[in-house]
């Protein structure tokens, strides 16, 4: 594997940068999930806001998308503390943005009963993952039906269109992106992985060859997406769509031993870190970092190339040296948004789990 120079310079400052004291990351994540409950949580609605500055918002509660962060991270809590119930009240929030249209159902952009909103297909993903992950941890039938469910909702996005691929929001057909396909073949393949039902890891391979035909750069990182009128490929680079498809292929090395997966997920991880890895951070939606961490992490778990997390760890650094306000609340604007406390809450539990198995 052909390594740039920038990318050693990027090792060896990363191999110096990163704090890892015992606890710190576990008393963040209770301050994180405390200040989310404090500034965001409507009791009275079992739903949550936008931002912090509620009466600036667009709409009176969140729309769904920071849920999908929220549900990753209280799963994550839930690996660090064992027992505990954080996914709960986030599946209560979300089932109120449930519906059917269509005869299929899935989850709108924003909350039915306030007028609800467009399906997007990546949004139903998301909380999809989040569902298979708590099933593969708690053997729970009810995450595997939701899972599944999901599943269904996204494959009625799917046609020949482009040669294949999934659309990025139901009902409009001018571009397939990256981030509704790279979260696909994860579903898929944790699917596969939970039921050994080959229709699974078929749909995951076809998704995946598709995706990396039509939206992988040279160098291993993704493109956002393609136009279907014209298959002009809109080329900006977002850390989150590198992070899925490397995870597909961890996933796909351990189903199937195959070291190509491997070499590939390898490749995609030093891609990754020399394109969005500068003097000591990552760039700044902390919930699409969350989402390359994934990958880094199963890779990990196994090669134990510990650069690429110490990279994570270094920006996590940097975020609370830098972006945290007296409130204990992160983000690079003045109002607080609930989906940055989400992204980097599931970072800090994922650090912390990473700790406390000696990482």
């Amino acid at each position: 594997m052909r390594f740039t120079r920038h990318f050693f310079g990027l090792l060896l400052m990363i191999s110096v940068s990163g704090v890892f004291g015992q606890g710190v990351y576990r008393e963040r994540v209770q301050a994180l999930y405390g200040n989310i409950y404090r500034y965001y949580y409507d009791g009275k609605t079992g739903v949550f806001t936008e931002t912090n500055n509620k009466d600036a918002d667009e709409k009176p509660h969140s729309y769904l998308w920071p849920l999908c962060a929220l549900v990753q991270a209280a799963n994550e809590m839930e690996v660090l503390q064992p027992g505990k119930k954080y996914i709960e009240p986030v599946m209560k929030a979300i089932d109120q943005y449930y519906s059917l249209k269509g005869g299929i159902t899935g989850y709108d952009s924003y909350v039915v009963k306030e007028g609800g909103g467009d399906r997007f297909y990546d949004d139903n993903q998301w909380i999809g993952l989040a569902y298979i992950d708590a099933y593969d941890r708690t053997k729970k039938k009810l995450f595997l039906r939701k899972a599944e469910e999901i599943y269904r909702f996204m494959m009625s996005g799917f046609d020949t269109v482009t040669g294949g691929g999934l659309y990025w929001k139901e009902g409009d057909m001018s571009t397939k992106n990256t981030c509704s396909n790279g979260p696909g073949v994860l579903l898929a393949l944790k699917l596969y992985k939970a039921t050994k039902e080959r229709r699974y890891l078929d749909t995951a391979l076809v998704l995946y060859d598709w995706t990396n035909k039509h939206l992988q750069s040279p160098s291993g990182t993704y493109y956002d997406n393609i136009k279907t009128k014209d298959g002009r490929i809109e080329k900006r680079l977002y850390t989150y769509n590198t992070g899925t498809m490397l995870q597909s292929n961890v996933i796909l090395y351990t189903i199937t031993g195959g070291k190509k997966y491997l070499q590939e997920a390898q490749r995609q991880a030093a891609a990754g870190l020399e394109e969005f890895y500068h003097n000591g951070r990552l760039p700044g939606n902390y919930w699409f970092n969350a989402v390359l961490m994934r990958g880094y992490q199963d890779l990990y778990e196994v090669d134990k190339n510990k650069v690429y997390l110490q990279a994570v760890v270094s920006d996590a650094d940097g975020i609370y040296k830098t972006e945290v306000n007296e409130q204990g609340l992160a983000g690079p604007h003045p109002a607080k948004k609930l989906l940055d406390q989400a992204g980097l809450l599931e970072i800090c539990a994922r650090i912390a789990h990473l700790q406390q198995e000696g990482f």
